[in-house]
């Protein structure tokens, strides 16, 4: 899965989220788990689901609809929102500049790593709309870790995979700044995924920045703008 060389560890890597901080599946994501609750009578408000875009799925359901949900039929849940998102995904669009963000780093040789819990399937399919894997130096899906964001697994699974010691974490999520803290790592907020400013920062992101363009021309002020 990765393409990592053996420099990766004396460049510069940036590990970075990919929904909602490279293609704009957040509200997708929450409709899909919005839909899944409700297919075992748990009806919750879909702001609610949306402020956990970010958590992993193994810690989502009791973050937002109680441990004994999780207990009874998480598993359950899970498998839905599953076939619910699948029915959505292709709706899905990369979030502007995307592409031309991993590949202005990688031409400038950072070294990028994709930090992402999604399914295999659903990273596979990202990649593709990404066109990514010509200008990555690896990535990660939910197979490579057993505890999802915010805790710091996925982190160090993606330094792992580019032979990496440290980096700097780019995500749209509170969940990604606090895994990145946790991992003893700096991260960089996006407003994209929803969350304020303030949020991000409190998180931990050392600045945040309102789209890839603009962090972009703040990383690389050499490379196009559009």
């Amino acid at each position: 899965m990765s393409v990592a060389d053996a420099g990766s560890e004396a460049r510069e890597a940036f590990l970075i989220d990919v929904d909602g901080t490279l293609v704009d599946t957040n509200y997708h994501h929450a409709l899909a788990w919005y839909r899944s609750f409700r297919c075992y009578g748990v009806t919750l408000p879909l702001w609610r689901i949306h402020r956990s875009m970010g958590m992993g799925g193994d810690h989502l359901i009791a973050a937002v609809a109680g441990q004994e949900v999780e207990d009874e039929c998480g598993d359950a849940i899970r498998a839905v929102e599953k076939e619910q998102y699948g029915e959505l995904i292709g709706e899905v669009q990369p979030l502007e500049s995307a592409h031309d963000f991993l590949a202005d780093l990688h031409a400038a040789g950072r070294c990028v790593v994709l930090a992402s819990s999604a399914k295999r399937e659903e990273t596979e399919h990202y990649l593709d709309l990404l066109d990514a894997r010509g200008v990555v130096d690896g990535w990660t899906d939910s197979s490579d870790v057993r505890a999802t964001k915010p805790e710091p697994d996925l982190i160090c699974a993606a330094l792992e995979k580019v032979g990496a010691s440290t980096g700097t974490m780019i995500g749209d999520s509170v969940y990604d700044c606090i895994a990145a803290g946790r991992a003893g790592l700096p991260s960089l907020g996006l407003l994209t995924g929803g969350f304020s400013r303030e949020e991000l920062r409190e998180a931990g992101a050392s600045d945040v920045f309102e789209t890839l363009a603009q962090l972009r021309r703040k990383l690389l002020p050499e490379a196009r703008t559009q």
